[in-house]
């Protein structure tokens, strides 16, 4: 995201908007990647990002292999490298690929001719999910200028956090990162946003609120003394949700860990937008497909 203009953000969100009702058509499917060939090789776990990117290539008819590292021969001893190599050798179109290595998705557009889509890649970035939170703040608020965002939870370790950071900057927008301060990277500020250590303050008078969790898997946990006192001081619950603007939205990428991050009475409350979320991921993604596979916007 730190790459892409707003014109660029714009042209994926709009093309999104024109693939939306295909999802909510009797007969799910257009014919716009027949013959094209998406492979979608993970390895981390993911349940969202990797059915939405299959659920979008075969919603437009493209042929779909997908590939776990722990079934693939990376299980063996094969490199990242190696691998892209071979499979490129099948003559894919287009390789989704989440790794936890930062960097992994640009190493292989580097060496493969094949069109790279970052899934997500270690605590750098998570492009896919930015663009389709920037739909849906842009679907729920008719417009991305002008917004007050607060960014609340593990910031240091969340590539979610970082993609929205940079998306949300290209507008006139206005982010608040709240977390305590070992969740949170040095010198954030000058990336543009405010720094909040108390989640009062950080959701008072904002429009967009998204929680994020603790990444553990990345070490998240070890930077606080314990999750009862981190869900103690940034769990949200509804008494935060009243100092937020009226009209406020409730956004998480998912998975949700309640009662830590979030209360169950917030997550599955009318301000929560967070199915909405994963509903208007196959419309995003269908759009990335789409404009890497040629069509255009």
């Amino acid at each position: 995201m730190r790459d892409l203009s707003r014109e660029e953000i714009l042209l994926l969100l709009d093309t999104a908007d024109s693939f939306r009702d295909v999802s909510r058509r009797d007969i799910k499917k257009v014919p716009t990647l027949r013959g094209k060939t998406v492979i979608t090789l993970f390895y981390e776990p993911s349940t969202r990002t990797r059915v939405s990117f299959e659920i979008a290539a075969k919603r437009l008819s493209a042929d779909t292999i997908n590939i776990s590292a722990g079934s693939s021969s990376a299980a063996k001893g094969e490199t990242l490298k190696d691998t892209g190599k071979n499979l490129e050798s099948m003559r894919p179109d287009v390789i989704v690929i989440r790794h936890s290595m930062p960097g992994a998705p640009h190493m292989l557009a580097g060496v493969l001719d094949s069109a790279i889509v970052n899934a997500g890649d270690g605590s750098h970035e998570h492009p896919t999910q930015a663009l389709l939170d920037l739909f849906t703040m842009r679907e729920k608020k008719e417009t991305l200028d002008g917004l007050k965002v607060a960014i609340v939870g593990d910031i240091i370790h969340s590539r979610v956090a970082r993609s929205n950071i940079f998306a949300l900057k290209k507008f006139d927008t206005e982010v608040t990162c709240c977390a305590p301060p070992t969740m949170l990277p040095p010198r954030l500020e000058e990336l543009g946003v405010k720094v909040s250590h108390r989640l009062e303050d950080a959701v008072a008078g904002k429009d967009v609120i998204m929680m994020l969790r603790i990444q553990k898997e990345r070490g998240g946990a070890s930077s606080i003394p314990s999750i009862r006192e981190y869900s103690s001081l940034y769990c949200l619950q509804e008494s935060h949700v009243k100092e937020a603007r009226e009209k406020v939205i409730i956004m998480h990428p998912g998975p949700l860990n309640r009662g830590v991050e979030i209360s169950s009475d917030v997550a599955d409350g009318p301000y929560s937008v967070i199915l909405n979320q994963v509903e208007n991921g196959v419309a995003v993604r269908m759009a990335v497909l789409y404009l890497l596979s040629g069509g255009e916007g």
